[in-house]
């Protein structure tokens, strides 16, 4: 009977016996299905803004004219319906244009080959915000390291290879052509409160000075944010270090933090400029601006002191 049993486990399957070898390579092949819009949800934290501005209503009315003529990319969900992982400006777009599905790939993909896709596919837009790039590289570096397996300890940044091959972040910088550093500087934003990131998005906080600010708390942060509006300034960068450096020695509080983002900054210092033509006759051709600047103090402190005499004189 245990005979018998062996027998009939090895036997092969119905589909096997009556499909073709072709037929069985093309159920595996992907395949571009329309998938109604309401089945699709969006890739959790998905740190690319998706906004409804020209560009969008422009590519709404593309889609309204051509269709998607690119399709998406989505894996199914466990609990039913599907995760889109690259196409939620398309997936958009055909929402504004009055359609119901949008033709995508169905992929079988991990956590974290979903998340180098969607990282993947996003960093080729033409305008990438900075906290767009910073929670993307952030996200992606993560999956990485997960993929290389367990970093070893004091080492954050697994081998691609452990046999042979660049370090996780040495590879992602690669891909994406910044610096090693340059990366870390951008992972280094996604410490930042809101308020003050948005203020880095619309260019109204520099990039170097709120990869120093970071490093504050959150508390120090809200601080800095509320006598930045108070105020109306930013720290420039040797700012933005004293800052960092007094909350690490434990001494940054309210006051601390309105006196240096009081200072004078060297580009706020008035500036006195004079046509050089207005000058030019009394200096050789070719004379140097500082040599100019200099001749003209003496010649200045030279007229003073005779002022001085001739008034001492009367």
């Amino acid at each position: 009977m245990a005979k018998d049993n062996a027998i009939k486990l090895n036997l092969p399957s119905a589909d096997d016996l009556f499909s073709t070898q072709e037929s069985r390579d093309d159920a595996q092949r992907e395949k571009v299905l329309d998938i109604p819009l309401s089945e699709i949800e969006d890739f959790p934290n998905h740190p690319f803004k998706v906004k409804m501005d020209e560009a969008m209503l422009e590519m709404a009315e593309s889609v309204k004219q051509y269709g998607v003529l690119v399709p998406g990319l989505v894996r199914t969900k466990e609990g039913g319906g599907y995760e889109m992982v690259a196409g939620h400006r398309r997936k958009m777009a055909s929402e504004l244009s009055g359609r119901g599905t949008i033709p995508c790939i169905i992929r079988n993909l991990t956590d974290d080959e979903a998340t180098i896709i969607m990282v993947d596919s996003n960093l080729q837009r033409e305008k990438i915000l900075p906290s767009e790039k910073a929670f993307a590289y952030k996200m992606k570096l993560d999956a990485m390291n997960r993929q290389a397996g367990r970093p070893k300890q004091n080492n954050l940044t697994p081998l691609v290879s452990e046999i042979k091959g660049p370090r996780t972040n040495e590879a992602l910088a690669a891909q994406v052509g910044e610096s090693r550093e340059q990366i870390r500087r951008y992972i280094r934003l996604t410490d930042l409160i809101p308020g003050i990131l948005q203020m880095v998005d619309d260019n109204k906080m520099a990039f170097r000075p709120a990869v120093e600010i970071s490093y504050l708390s959150n508390e120090q942060q809200q601080s800095l944010f509320d006598t930045m509006e108070c105020e109306d300034c930013t720290p420039s960068l040797a700012q933005a270090i004293k800052m960092k450096q007094f909350s690490q020695e434990g001494r940054l509080n309210n006051d601390v933090i309105l006196s240096i983002i009081s200072e004078e900054k060297p580009n706020q210092k008035e500036q006195f400029k004079m046509p050089r033509e207005r000058i030019s006759k009394y200096f050789a051709p070719g004379t140097p601006t500082q040599k100019i600047e200099d001749t003209i103090i003496k010649a200045l402190e030279l007229y003073r002191q005779r002022e001085r005499q001739r008034n001492d004189a009367r």
